[in-house]
């Protein structure tokens, strides 16, 4: 019977012809890709609420997932904050898989086969970024965009962690950001009467009646059909659609293309909130006696659609006295500084009460390791944090309220809820699920920041919650597996500060 290649042959093939230097260092690294997806499959099969598992049984040799069909699933003991890869197969009855795609094919469950074409897309993109990754070199980067080219494994849980459906391995070659390239964005020109402005757009990317709006050549290229132009280069960032111009500022494009979970469009709504929010984040920051710092939204542009639009904004480098870095949180792993557990104590202290003062007074960060940076001093401790990327937050009237705040106007409806579990589970499962746990490594590791920090911290409704609840994190796999369900689904993990205890 034939079978349709795998997407790690068919990477394999156009690798063999756009760069056949790189093709065995690519083979080399799949068996480590696979068990990278794997590992992170694994914990959502283990934790999330997946309608087709019918129960899970912990013993001496492992875990069992009881499948609803009356298959047996077994694999190792799921530690949900861990990263890496730790599991390298699992067993389907009597079945060993190693590879995430078959495994998720031959479960057959409700739309696992787009899923399984994604997880091998996740498996061969991941490999193809560890094998053109540069050399780190041993002292630390000394601009923002380096800092960001360092995060090669993509979201440290998401199954999908290095999905680019769309994209072609000489695009991926060309603009991710693992690879180091330059990008040179489009600059095109449209009639400012048509266009959604928000802040200043600036003088160098205006004409007489126009507005002059960056495009990412992918998206140039297979959504607006557009060539030829001027160019502008620009060094990509982890997001891959948010890139540093060259004299500082980040460019946020639009970029129709499905990155992980879902397709991160700029919609017209987020371009007309921005200046608002951006006034709004800095208000509130202020409460935070210096320990927090927003990213400000230069201006913001769309012309007519999500497709044609762009946000300008301040690089966090701006936030740097002399000596200090700006790091983002996802790229802490490669600093050697989380192996400390003082370091990694002081960090969880910093970000947790920066993240619950926020909370108190009505704003819930999205403060994964992507949006959230850590200033270090020339020491390399741990003295504030940078956020960027505003559109994702929640605000709650009734908090802003008792704290004397105003209610911005003009916000998305989305964004505002009075709902204290929503609240709630926008920062525990962003800072906590995502960035500290991302940075720890390990439940054990998590727990021990989480107790050095939380003695230190203001005791609140909140703090209470995060001590006695289990921990919502967004449910990843079920999200993939459920298309016709719009917006987050969560699971809930083992509390991290009781990890491992029984």
């Amino acid at each position: 019977m034939h079978r349709p290649p795998t997407a790690e042959a068919e990477v394999a093939d156009e690798l063999a012809v756009v760069r056949p230097g790189l093709v065995p260092r690519y083979a080399g690294e799949l068996p480590g890709a696979r068990a990278a997806v794997l590992t992170r499959l694994w914990r959502g099969l283990a934790h999330e609420p997946l309608p087709w598992i019918a129960r899970r049984e912990t013993g001496r040799e492992g875990l069992t997932l009881r499948l609803a069909d009356g298959r047996r699933l077994r694999g190792p003991r799921a530690d949900p904050y861990a990263t890496g890869a730790y599991v390298t197969a699992v067993r389907l009855d009597e079945v060993v898989y190693d590879d995430p795609a078959r495994l998720m094919t031959e479960l057959a469950v409700p739309h696992s086969a787009v899923f399984a074409a994604e997880l091998g897309q996740s498996v061969a993109s991941l490999a193809l970024s560890r094998a053109g990754r540069g050399d780190h070199p041993e002292e630390w980067p000394a601009r923002d965009w380096e800092w960001e080219q360092r995060v090669v494994d993509g979201h440290p849980f998401h199954p999908n962690c290095r999905s680019r459906p769309g994209f072609s391995v000489a695009e991926q070659l060309a603009y991710g950001p693992e690879h180091g390239p330059v990008v040179e964005l489009g600059l095109v020109p449209v009639p400012e009467a048509g266009c959604v402005v928000s802040g200043s757009w600036p003088r160098w990317l205006r004409e007489p009646g126009r507005l002059v709006v960056p495009v990412h050549p992918w998206q140039a290229a297979h959504v607006l059909k557009r060539t030829g132009g001027e160019r502008l280069p620009a060094h990509p960032l982890m997001s891959l659609r948010t890139l540093a111009l060259p004299e500082g500022p980040h460019v946020k494009t639009a970029l129709s293309a499905r990155l992980t979970s879902s397709v991160r469009d700029i919609s017209l709504g987020s371009v007309a909130a921005s200046a608002v929010l951006s006034d709004f984040g800095e208000a509130v920051a202020a409460h935070t006696d210096g320990l927090l710092r927003i990213t400000r939204t230069l201006g913001a542009v769309a012309a007519g659609s999500p497709d044609l639009a762009a946000v300008l904004r301040e690089s966090p480098e701006e936030y740097a006295a002399p000596g200090e870095r700006v790091v983002p949180v996802a790229a802490l792993a490669t600093t050697g500084l989380p192996g400390s557990p003082a370091w990694s104590g002081r960090f969880a202290r910093l970000a947790l009460t920066v993240g619950l003062r926020l909370l108190e007074l009505g704003v819930a960060l999205e403060a994964h390791g992507q949006n959230l940076l850590v200033v270090l001093s020339p020491g390399g401790d741990p003295v504030r944090l940078v956020y960027r990327d505003l559109a994702d937050l929640r605000i709650g009237p009734a908090r802003l309220a008792r704290h004397g705040i105003p209610l911005p106007g003009r916000l998305p409806a989305r964004m505002v809820t009075d709902d204290e579990r929503t609240l709630r589970r926008k920062l525990f499962g962003s800072l906590v699920g995502g960035a500290l746990a991302g940075t720890a490594g390990s439940g054990p590791a998590l727990r021990a920041a989480l107790e050095s920090a939380v003695p230190h911290l203001p005791r609140t409704p909140d703090l209470a919650a995060l001590l006695d609840e289990p921990l919502p994190a967004k449910a990843l796999t079920l999200m993939r597996l459920s298309p016709r369900t719009a917006g987050d689904q969560w699971a809930e993990l083992p509390n991290p500060l009781r990890y491992g205890s029984r």
